[in-house]
């Protein structure tokens, strides 16, 4: 490795920098989590050992030690601090889970204060995706908080010398109704610390007695957020709470995907003043006082690469198709048969095949990749935005052969990731630079960067077969999705025979999860197809589902779905069209009916869509509706225009300029319809209701124009020209 410091006398004067670890407590740091704390209730669980929990070591081998970490503290003030892995990439999860905790510990919501994605002071955790933070995360802190309330009865009990049972928790105090005794949190703690495990089962409130839980509460921090108060990573400098008078950093970059670097010259590296220059096989960074001075450093260096033969575009969907290099051994998972689609297709009265495709799209989070790094007596400490705060930690103790205990990732509340932000490569590189400067340095991404060196959702291609009975049921299905992935791959319709699989395809560009992933292709091919079946069929889209379909929840949303929208009396015609589409996700169940209007000189505008969801119990009314907007106006840009343009290794696209998003000119009226069942957990609203948007467009575009088109996105250029 080379290494280049900054000149002589150039040296940035150094600043006294401190962490912002005021909490109400101190703590020690070590393999079991908190092991010291000043007073106050603090609530553990106790990970069993080699379980594979959400929060809790993975994989751990028999006989090890049981991982504590600590969940919930109760300080001698009052102040309630939750400890959690999860991150806030404006899901607004600080919130809902703020008010799991504030139900089950009877303490008012202003109270509550988390602590996120911090891996020195936070449990493991996976990582925030999959839409796992409602229905894994708010249990736990729900058990948290209820361990915690019962402690503080106990307490008060045992200084009352009453009954416990007779004792009730509101407001943030203990109350004795036939004494009129009340004591607040801290009061009954008397700076004592007192430490309580979780180890089994603990009851929690259920759905239909939530007081603070299932009703809108107002976003915490949402003042300092909307008045632009709030520091994101690439926010972080001077003033901040990150480290002062910090290096901005740039990295070189090759041009085009599979180059690799075969030299940089020299005497372009040495002409170089007041900057630090790291190279470092196929690494190349500078970092200086400014980024533009980085980056003017970067354009004079002169390097040369080795490119490597990539493919064409227009090969894509062939390239798809081919398994991946090495052993296919344990890859797709196996295919999901039942019958015999080919003896059932050969009976049917209707018989349908059609290929359907899905392009890869870029994830254009508000806040491209941003991260500080900063070595410390051989500490190094990361603040980035990552999902993934302890995988990205692991990234970083592997890139620098360090033990993980002598690595902190910090994320601070992120701006959006959709998916795409699992990986550590931005904190590695302002960790390299910061290595060699002996100073902090801060790396951000350009938006180009984003586009060109960020992981897209996958392409695919997806094959359909089908047969059907005269009257319309369904008795073969068969379905293929390559390279796009398997997520919601199997159909809840009924069909008596069915071969259903998932290959994995040979991708020419990077790929990696993406809102709603696969789900969102296969419920394109999918609810295309019965669309196409049902016109076949000469039946009413949503009549040909309901005669496909005994699962009650898929059933309820689609039937909440048309009637809000008022399906029965929807007649297209005169370039309107209506379409409809059900959906299924990480336990959660959407209907999406669109209303589109296609003009004669092909431009398409979509003027409604209204959607009803249904995840178990409401936590938060119009946070939820907030997350469903969100993913209809997502969808959108998927459905219509967003693709990746590539060629040869090369994006096409590489900016907004270039890269079409929905724009507030394409937002349609949009209706949300929330099925509340208090009488099932809650579940996940990220992802699931993103996925019914292309196919209910593609209905009514279809309805409109009486073109069927396969391939998403839909319109990029508006339609296309009819075939003679």
């Amino acid at each position: 490795m080379s290494e280049t410091r900054l000149p002589e006398g150039a040296e940035l004067e150094p600043e006294r920098y401190e962490l912002d670890d005021a909490l109400p407590y101190r703590f020690a740091v070590g393999r079991r989590g908190f092991i010291q704390l000043l007073g106050g209730v603090v609530v553990l669980v106790a990970a069993t050992p080699g379980s594979s929990q959400e929060s809790g070591r993975a994989g751990r081998a028999e006989g090890q030690e049981t991982d504590l970490a600590a969940w919930l503290h109760i300080a001698e003030d009052g102040s309630v601090t939750v400890f959690t892995g999860k991150v806030e990439f404006g899901q607004n999860a600080r919130t809902s889970l703020a008010q799991a905790v504030a139900e089950e510990l009877r303490s008012p919501l202003s109270t509550i204060r988390l602590v996120m994605g911090d891996t020195d002071l936070t449990p493991f955790d996976m990582g925030t995706f999959g839409s796992r933070s409602t229905p894994y995360m708010a249990p736990q802190l729900r058990k948290a908080a209820a361990v915690a309330r019962e402690l503080l009865k106990e307490l008060a009990a045992t200084q009352w010398s009453v009954e416990a049972a007779a004792l009730e928790v509101e407001g943030g105090e203990v109350r004795h109704a036939a004494t009129s005794r009340a004591a607040g949190f801290g009061a009954l703690t008397k700076g004592q610390k007192l430490v309580r495990t979780i180890a089994g089962e603990v009851a929690t409130t259920p759905a239909d007695r939530w007081t603070i839980a299932g009703r809108s509460a107002t976003k915490v921090n949402a003042r300092e957020i909307v008045t632009g108060r709030h520091r994101y990573t690439s926010d972080l400098g001077p003033g901040s709470f990150a480290p002062s008078q910090l290096l901005q950093g740039k990295v070189l970059r090759p041009p085009a995907m599979g180059a690799t670097l075969a030299s940089v010259e020299q005497s372009s590296i040495e002409s170089l003043a007041g900057a630090v220059v790291v190279t470092d096989g196929d690494f190349v960074g500078i970092a200086a006082k400014s980024a533009g001075e980085a980056a003017r450093a970067l354009e004079s260096l002169k390097p040369k690469w080795n490119l490597t033969a990539q493919p064409e575009g227009r090969e894509l969907l062939d390239k798809l198709r081919q398994p991946p290099d090495g052993p296919r051994e344990g890859r797709g998972g196996g295919p999901y048969v039942v019958g015999s689609v080919a003896d059932a297709r050969d009976k049917a009265a209707h018989k349908l095949e059609a290929t359907y495709t899905v392009a890869y799209i870029a994830h254009v989070p508000l806040e491209p990749r941003a991260a500080v790094a900063q070595w410390k007596d051989g500490r190094l400490t990361v603040w980035t935005g990552t999902q993934r705060p302890f995988g990205v930690k692991s990234e970083l103790a592997e890139a620098f052969h360090l033990a993980e205990d002598r690595v902190r990732v910090i994320v601070p509340d992120t701006g959006s990731g959709y998916g795409g932000k699992h990986s550590g490569e931005c904190a590695i590189e302002a960790a390299r630079l910061a290595r060699t400067a002996g100073r902090p340095v801060k790396v951000v991404w350009t938006r180009e960067e984003e586009f060109r060196w960020a992981y897209f959702r996958p392409a695919g291609v997806i094959d359909v077969k089908s047969g059907t009975e005269a009257d319309g049921r369904l008795v073969a299905w068969e379905m293929h999705n390559y390279n796009s992935g398997s997520s919601a791959i199997r159909t809840l319709y009924d069909a008596a025979h069915q071969h259903i699989e998932f290959h994995p395809g040979r991708s020419p560009l990077r790929q990696g999860s993406y809102r709603g992933l696969a789900a969102t292709a296969n419920h394109f091919a999918r609810e295309s197809h019965m669309d196409e079946i049902a016109a076949a069929a000469k039946l009413d889209p949503l009549e040909f589902r309901r005669r496909n379909l005994k699962e009650a929840r898929l059933r309820a949303v689609l039937d909440a779905a048309a009637e809000k929208f008022g399906w029965a009396k929807a007649k297209s015609g005169g370039g309107l069209g209506y379409g409809i589409a059900g959906g299924f996700e990480k336990g959660s169940y959407v209907s999406t009916c669109a209303e589109v209007r296609v003009e004669p000189s092909g431009a398409v505008r979509v003027v409604r869509l209204v959607a009803a969801f249904e995840c178990g119990a409401v936590v938060n009314p119009d946070q939820l509706r907030n997350q469903i907007e969100g993913s209809l106006v997502m969808g959108l840009g998927g459905a219509l225009f967003e693709a990746v343009a590539f060629d040869r290794g090369v994006i096409q696209n590489p900016r907004l300029s270039g890269y079409r998003v929905p724009r507030f000119s394409d937002v349609p009226r949009i209706e949300v319809m929330l099925v509340d069942r208090k009488d099932l957990p809650p579940a996940g609203a990220g992802e699931t209701p993103i996925v019914a948007v292309a196919p209910a467009v593609a209905g009514a575009i279809f309805a409109a124009s009486g073109q069927r088109l396969r391939a998403l996105p839909l319109v990029p250029q508006g339609m296309p020209k009819a075939k003679a």
